[in-house]
């Protein structure tokens, strides 16, 4: 009986088994440019303003089951005394993920939420080595809200999809 469901129709539903595996991690494409030491400024008195930019792409890719996400971050630091630049670090990271169980309407928020989420940690220590191993201390960015992320990028382009004039056929 435990076996049931209340209203007796057979076997009760188990939910499907999600499996998520990190079949690969990579950085794809970095970049730091210390424009304070390129330009020959002087450090003077420095406020740092610090910028972060993060967008997200994800693919299928020709295996079944895997996916590939790109986390793209982009930190800008400008002295909030003068304006200028102290340093633009743009980095790219990705991961290849092994991914099963997640029914088709729940993949794309899954992908654009769960899979960067995961590799986070790595991503926010590539940041901090980077920014110390260029002469200032290290940044240790804040934890993204990720659904969050993904929220706002839906609100947008259904805001795109309302201001695009629809054409009427006669």
């Amino acid at each position: 009986m435990a076996d049931e469901t209340p209203a007796g129709n057979g076997p009760a539903a188990t939910p499907p088994q999600i499996k998520m595996q990190v079949l690969a991690q990579y950085v794809r494409d970095l970049s730091f440019e210390n424009v304070v030491v390129q330009k020959g400024l002087s450090a003077g008195e420095v406020q740092p303003d610090i910028q972060v930019a993060v967008s997200l792409d994800a693919r299928k890719r020709p295996v079944a089951n895997q996916f590939e996400v790109i986390t793209k971050f982009k930190v800008t630091s400008k002295n909030k005394v003068n304006g200028d630049t102290l340093f633009l670090l743009e980095l790219e990271y990705g991961a290849t993920f092994l991914i099963e169980g997640v029914s088709d309407d729940q993949l794309h928020p899954f992908l654009l939420i769960e899979c960067p989420r995961l590799v986070f940690p790595y991503v926010r220590r590539i940041i901090s080595d980077v920014t110390r191993d260029g002469g200032f201390p290290p940044l240790n960015v804040d934890q993204v809200d990720f659904m969050a992320l993904y929220r706002q990028e839906l609100a947008r382009r259904a805001q795109a999809q309302q201001a695009t004039p629809t054409e009427k056929v006669n």
